[in-house]
């Protein structure tokens, strides 16, 4: 595959191959790879010729990037820079979806469905469980626990009052139709 600029050449069938294998993309730095790339993907979720910023647009670019970093990743696992780069371009891309999911889900799962990303819900909330935090659930636990049962007899009791005025409301109510209960 030769570069955008030369493809549409007359002369470059005619041309030597060494010269076609220089103009082609194998050849070219790894700034025009990533910028063929990204219009690539832009192309496939692109709404019109001059769409340029749209949220689909947005997410095709930095899905391109984030892909260019996976690549260089796997041949560079200590760099952390860019590790830490993909990560903050994977949270804005994930922002980004998780709005186009809420406006507008049509075009949200058509832009999934062609940059071939799989969505996940984020959870509800998360906490970090920590030995403290568990220790400290445990002891509240208990002391609700201790606390239910030194009220458990005032409970009963109030219980057992209700219960006996509902009684006597529903008799004298009975009473009062002359219907026995």
């Amino acid at each position: 595959m030769l570069k955008k600029d030369y493809a549409n050449v007359p002369i470059i069938n005619s041309v030597d191959d060494v010269v076609k294998r220089l103009l082609s993309l194998e050849m070219a730095s790894q700034k025009e790879k990533v910028k063929i790339k990204t219009q690539q993907l832009v192309e496939k979720v692109r709404r019109s010729p001059d769409d340029n910023g749209s949220f689909e647009v947005q997410v095709a670019m930095l899905t391109a990037k984030i892909r260019t970093y996976e690549e260089h990743l796997q041949r560079h696992p200590k760099d952390k820079n860019n590790r830490r780069r993909m990560l903050m371009d994977m949270d804005r891309r994930k922002k980004l979806l998780a709005y186009l999911r809420r406006v507008r889900y049509d075009t949200f799962e058509n832009t999934c469905k062609q940059l071939n990303i799989q969505y996940s819900l984020p959870p509800p909330y998360t906490r970090r469980i920590t030995k403290r935090w568990v220790v400290k659930k445990a002891f509240c636990v208990k002391v609700f626990q201790e606390a239910r049962k030194l009220k458990a007899p005032e409970r009963l009791k109030q219980r057992r009052e209700w219960q006996a005025r509902a009684r006597a409301a529903k008799e004298k109510q009975a009473q009062c139709e002359g219907t026995p209960v």
